[in-house]
C-alpha cells in the first residue's frame, strides 16, 4: 500500500459513490483527509466507515465548490490548520442526458457547466497558489469518457466534460515551472448504487469499480507518478 501519512488531502465531492471510496483509499493510506460534501447523511456514514476502518479522523464541511467566495474560505481555514495542502481531488460532478439536445431545458446547460466544469475551475484557482508557495502538489480531477466520446443525447454532459479536460490540460502546461502534477481521469459509468438504479438492466460487470478508480487516483498522487503530468488517464476498462 502507499504510504500518505505526512499529506493533507482535499477531496471535492468525498462522500459521493466515487468520493466515498476516494476518501476510504487515501485514510487508510494514513493521509489527513479533509472533505467537501452536501449532504450531511453521507458525510455521517463517511465518517463511521472511516472510525470502523481504525483510519485517521476524518473532517468535513459542507461547501459549495461552485461559490468562490465560499471556496476561498474553505481554504484559508485548512491551511491555517495544517499549514499546507498537499493533494487535491476533485470528484464532484453530475449527469444529465438522454435528450436530444434542441429539447433540452436551457437550465441543465448551467447545471452541467456548474457541477462539472465551474467547481474545478474554483477549487484549482484557490488551491494552486497554496502550492506554489508550499513548492509542491498534486491535483486529479475526474473528467470522463464523454470528454472524448461524444455519444447522442449527452451533448451538455460531454461539452462540459470536454471543457474540464481542457482546463486542467491547460493548467499542467501552465504549471510546469513549479512542483505540482496535475492529471485527469476519465471513468465510463461507474459501478454506483445510484447508476444500476438508474440502468437496472445494464450489466454491471462491465462498469468500472469505484474503488479500482480510487487505487488509480492513488497512484496518480504518490511520488511514484512524478513523471505523469498532464495526461488523461482511461479507467473505463472495455466499457
Amino acid at each position: 500500500m502507499m504510504n500518505f501519512h505526512n499529506k493533507i488531502v482535499l477531496i471535492a465531492g468525498g462522500t459521493g459513490g466515487l468520493g466515498r471510496e476516494v476518501t476510504m483509499a487515501f485514510l487508510e493510506a494514513g493521509a489527513s483527509v479533509t472533505v467537501t460534501y452536501r449532504r450531511a447523511e453521507e458525510f455521517a456514514e463517511v465518517v463511521s466507515s472511516a472510525e470502523r476502518s481504525g483510519a485517521k479522523a476524518l473532517d468535513g464541511a459542507a461547501v459549495d465548490v461552485t461559490d468562490a467566495a465560499a471556496v476561498e474560505k474553505f481554504v484559508a481555514g485548512m491551511v491555517a490548520k495544517h499549514g499546507r495542502i498537499d493533494i487535491l481531488v476533485n470528484t464532484v460532478g453530475g449527469y444529465a442526458g438522454g435528450t436530444n439536445l434542441w429539447e433540452v431545458d436551457p437550465r441543465v446547460y448551467d447545471q452541467m457547466m456548474q457541477l462539472n466544469l465551474k467547481a474545478g475551475f474554483v477549487l484549482a484557482r484557490v488551491i494552486v497558489p497554496v502550492m506554489i508557495r508550499q513548492n509542491r502538489g498534486w491535483i486529479v480531477n475526474i473528467a470522463s469518457k464523454a470528454a472524448l466520446d461524444h455519444a447522442a443525447g449527452g451533448a451538455l454532459y460531454a461539452a462540459s466534460k470536454a471543457g474540464a479536460l481542457a482546463l486542467f490540460d491547460s493548467l499542467a502546461a501552465e504549471v510546469k515551472p513549479y512542483n505540482i502534477n496535475v492529471n485527469s481521469v476519465l471513468p465510463s459509468i461507474i459501478d454506483t448504487a445510484v447508476n444500476r438504479k438508474a440502468m437496472a438492466g445494464a450489466d454491471f460487470s462491465k462498469w468500472p469499480k469505484p474503488e479500482e478508480i480510487a487505487g488509480v487516483i492513488l497512484f496518480l498522487c504518490s511520488e511514484e507518478a512524478r513523471v505523469i503530468h498532464g495526461a488523461a488517464i482511461p479507467v473505463y476498462g472495455k466499457t
